[in-house]
């Protein structure tokens, strides 16, 4: 039910926000503005923890022009939902040749559940030539009931794709949803996509006891 109720408050924030954007009587919008649709993306994680609970983490997300909106759901801590507004900067090329690509979004989000807080975030993308992408999601948890409960999370990833359906590369995670022998999970992983579907293997630890599986399934539309 807590999953759903996440995924629900992403709809309703994006209706809302739809809502906002509707000119009155006196706003004037361009023929592209107007038609510039929405975009939207589900990922839906799988952990398989070897020494601890295994669980699934979904997100979704909903961008229009500078509006970022995103759900998660075990994501901050186990238990727990956050919903984001952010502010897209810098999405597009940003040297001649369609060579670089930067897309760099500044979010606040509530979290709730297991955990209560407030969280300042960012989520960062480059890529060249659509074969080097290099990208961090990454966040600072201000709990509202303890001050020990405060929490820094990241996410950074290094991936090359030597044909369009295939990517490789090495990650890293900093989580508080569960706990290993290290402070900080490093690994690698293997993707496939086709079209508007992805599907990527994720493997942290590998060689020790506390090895983590992450099998994610993603689809934009």
């Amino acid at each position: 039910m807590q999953q759903l109720a996440v995924l629900m408050g992403l709809v309703l924030l994006s209706r809302w926000a739809m809502a906002q954007a509707t000119p009155g009587s006196t706003s004037v919008k361009t023929a592209t503005e107007a038609l510039q649709p929405w975009e939207y993306t589900l990922t839906i994680d799988g952990y398989i923890v070897s020494e601890g609970t295994s669980y699934a983490n979904p997100i979704a997300t909903a961008d229009h022009k500078w509006l970022h909106l995103e759900a998660r759901y075990n994501y901050e801590d186990l238990q727990t939902g956050s919903l984001w507004m952010g502010y897209n900067l810098g999405r597009g090329d940003v040297s001649a040749g369609d060579k670089w690509e930067f897309d760099i979004t500044p979010m606040l989000g509530g979290v709730f559940g297991r955990t209560d807080g407030i969280a300042p975030g960012c989520e960062a993308f480059l890529s060249y030539r659509k074969k080097i992408e290099a990208s961090i999601d990454n966040e600072y948890v201000f709990d509202t009931t303890s001050k020990s409960g405060n929490f820094y999370y990241s996410w950074p990833q290094l991936t090359y794709s030597p044909v369009d359906w295939f990517h490789i590369g090495a990650v890293a995670q900093h989580t508080k949803a569960y706990q290993t022998s290290l402070s900080i999970q490093r690994g690698f992983l293997v993707g496939f996509s086709r079209k508007q579907w992805e599907v990527t293997t994720y493997v942290f630890n590998p060689g020790t006891t506390g090895t983590i599986v992450l099998l994610e399934w993603g689809m934009s539309f």
